[in-house]
């Protein structure tokens, strides 16, 4: 009897909305984390593991703080953080990768607990950080269509069914992608799957191993993404949709659940922004303090999705090439676009976002250290050389 007064409780349409952001959460960006898996040197018997460990993160995360606040908070993997390993990890050993992980959600718990997020975030122009993130996104951009030249049908095919549906359907256009590829792949008989797709796969320990110049060139840069890229933007739409949970509590939270899982895979945990917002809609409940039940429900889903994480890696593993990058280039291509025009917003930053945007896409490495950490200082630098000259 009590479980079925809960079930009324919760509610048909916000358990569908939980139940959607988590799909569009999982379609939109598993193919980017499995890149950044991929590019840290992780076994494809392992990937699976580290959706588990990334499921239960946010599972637990999503679950216990609405519960908890009674307020729709919804957490999510650091897409652009993802997007960003993927394309900088080359040279770093998978050991010093988890090291970046705990560095970074180290860093990302001290600042919930210190409450400096807010001021950490005012200390780099806006400008600089999104032309960062700009530099770092460009490469999926460019394999998004890439796939043209190698395979001409599936790549051709996703991108016609993508612009379609962001014509008829854009809260669906990534979904209806990926089921258009896996349609294309399946009609060909490229789905190889080395083992059933049901397999379990739990997460696994890994030793870490602390390197100057990758905590410098990846992890830094990981952290200020993560945070001015997805933190702040989940705390924005809180805000704006009228929700007031403290700020620096859930920033602190979600880094030590974040920090606790970085040895299993769990390479972050951070607030969402877009998936958060569908579970704020009116359509969940016309009593904005009973929408967390949405929230809630997209916790349970991503713990269903965490325990069923072998079968999501092994998919993934089993898709063409082709079919990844395009998914990841499409998925990011809003991320890049706000990113550019946020970074060339303002005249007087407008230099600095233009030199770090591309000191960031050459993927220059010097003294060991990733080009996104020098995109930042050649923004920073001149940024304080022009603005300087202005003040005088």
């Amino acid at each position: 009897m009590l479980a079925v007064q809960h079930a009324r409780q919760i509610g048909f349409p916000a358990a569908i909305a939980g139940f959607i952001a988590t799909l569009i959460g999982y379609a939109s960006s598993a193919a980017i984390v499995y890149q950044a898996a991929a590019a840290a040197g992780v076994g494809a018997d392992e990937i699976g593991g580290w959706f588990t460990a990334l499921g239960l993160a946010m599972g637990v995360s999503s679950l216990g703080l609405s519960l908890w606040y009674r307020q729709p908070i919804l957490t999510a993997w650091s897409t652009p953080g993802a997007a960003m390993l993927a394309t900088s990890l080359d040279g770093v050993t998978l050991a010093q990768t988890i090291g970046i992980f705990i560095f970074t959600n180290l860093l990302i718990m001290l600042c919930g607990i210190t409450g400096l997020f807010a001021r950490l975030m005012k200390v780099i122009p806006q400008a600089i950080t999104a032309a960062m993130l700009a530099g770092i996104l460009l490469r999926f951009g460019l394999q998004a269509f890439g796939g043209l030249q190698t395979d001409l049908m599936l790549c051709g095919l996703m991108c016609g069914c993508w612009l379609l549906a962001r014509r008829l359907l854009p809260r669906y256009a990534i979904i209806m992608t990926l089921l258009a590829g896996l349609l294309v792949t399946l009609a060909r008989g490229d789905l190889h799957l080395a083992q059933p797709l049901l397999t379990l796969r739990w997460p696994t320990f890994i030793m870490p191993s602390f390197s100057l110049p990758a905590l410098l060139g990846v992890g830094l840069p990981f952290f200020l993404v993560t945070m001015a890229s997805q933190n702040a933007p989940g705390i924005a739409t809180l805000q704006a949709h009228g929700y007031t949970a403290p700020v620096s509590t859930l920033i602190g939270w979600s880094g030590l659940i974040a920090l606790l899982l970085s040895p299993f895979g769990g390479f972050s945990v951070c607030l969402a922004a877009i998936t958060a917002a569908i579970c704020m809609s009116e359509e969940v409940h016309p009593d904005r303090n009973k929408r967390w039940l949405a929230a809630a429900m997209a916790g349970f889903f991503y713990l269903l999705a965490g325990v069923f994480g072998g079968a999501v890696g092994l998919l993934l593993t089993a898709l063409p090439i082709t079919l990844i990058h395009t998914l990841a280039g499409l998925a990011l291509l809003a991320t890049l676009t706000n990113s550019i025009q946020r970074a060339l917003h303002q005249e007087e930053t407008r230099d600095a976002a233009m030199v770090t945007f591309l000191v960031t896409a050459s993927g220059v490495t010097l003294a060991g250290v990733g080009a996104p950490f020098w995109g930042l200082i050649a923004g920073m630098l001149v940024w304080l050389i022009l603005s300087s000259h202005r003040l005088r």
